[in-house]
């Protein structure tokens, strides 16, 4: 690569004292942390869904299930659309979605009351519930997956690793970050007898003798909170059960994508995905929706950063 085309791949930009040059994909630098070595940034990485296979094959599974799934736990499809106007000049998917406040990340280094943990736990379980009675295996719940309002909302997000329960794979070890420990370690002192006991049932690697989700349900930690509307939704319909895990070329990943996002912009109304809930009682946080980029990879963003610091107290009223 020559001088000129290397130099035309970056840019600079002032953090703090210090003057950064880094490649043009990484946009958006906000100084989270220092060191003895430096300084670290979170940054977007503005990667295009077709730069390979891998990067198309998520984004169109995330593309088939976010459109098919309608619960309240589980992140909202609001809009989806493309600035180019054919399949031959297609390169971008931009995807809007409720606005949150913060992830798990920021969540549990506050100080939370037993009401609220409760009712994080068990609107994760409805979300889990949803999926799984559709056969969808998340396969990447994480903190920075979860995502809260401050009013205690809480919502999964993120199918770009998610499968089936028809599709036949291997769970790889690199897929989800696992931390083996066991519950009294994790959950330390001051916690209720019944909140140890419910996470000692959850946290078993035999999945034979593991809690359930019903059972979960019906725990004392929790059951305050058991409404059937909600842990019992009907099912989301999966028209394609193999998320077509057939093998493509990139071409075909990008025709296949492109399909999906014109049958969601024919089925947009008025701004949002028909089938899908509307926003139209607002809370002050979520006056502007999210808009994402299927382009557009957080990198360390969505483990650090959130409107919803600290200082700002604890979440709001359970309901």
């Amino acid at each position: 690569m020559s001088r000129n085309k290397r130099d035309s791949n970056f840019y600079s930009v002032e953090i703090g004292d210090s003057t950064f040059s880094v490649l043009k994909r990484y946009q958006n630098l906000k100084p989270i942390g220092s060191g003895a070595q430096g300084i670290v940034c979170a940054a977007y990485d503005l990667s295009r869904p077709f730069q390979n296979q891998t990067h198309a094959k998520r984004a169109y599974r995330e593309l088939v299930l976010m459109k098919c799934v309608n619960h309240k736990n589980i992140i909202g499809l609001l809009n989806v659309f493309t600035p180019q106007k054919s399949l031959e000049e297609f390169q971008d998917v931009y995807i809007v979605m409720e606005l949150m406040d913060a992830n798990l990340c920021q969540v549990i280094q506050m100080e939370l009351d037993h009401e609220r943990m409760s009712y994080l736990l068990y609107q994760m379980l409805c979300g889990i519930k949803h999926l799984l009675s559709a056969g969808i295996i998340h396969r990447d719940l994480k903190p920075s997956n979860i995502v809260v309002k401050s009013d205690c909302t809480l919502k999964i997000l993120d199918f770009g690793l998610a499968r089936t329960a028809e599709t036949s794979f291997m769970m790889t070890p690199y897929v989800v970050t696992r931390y083996y420990r066991a519950p009294e370690v994790i959950l330390g002192r001051g916690y209720k007898e019944n909140a140890r006991d419910l996470l000692s049932k959850m946290l078993v690697i035999d999945a034979s003798k593991r809690i359930s989700v019903d059972e979960a349900f019906q725990h004392p930690y929790i059951s305050v909170w058991y409404d059937p509307s909600e842990a019992e939704a009907p099912p989301p319909k999966i028209p394609d059960k193999q998320l077509d895990e057939r093998e493509h070329t990139m071409e075909e990943w990008k025709e296949l994508i492109y399909k999906e996002v014109m049958d969601l912009e024919e089925r947009t109304k008025n701004g949002v995905i028909r089938g899908q809930p509307s926003p139209l009682h607002p809370s002050s946080s979520s006056s502007v929706n999210d808009v994402s980029s299927m382009s557009t990879d957080p990198t360390l963003a969505s483990d650090t950063d959130s409107s919803l610091e600290a200082s700002a107290g604890p979440l709001g009223c359970c309901r």
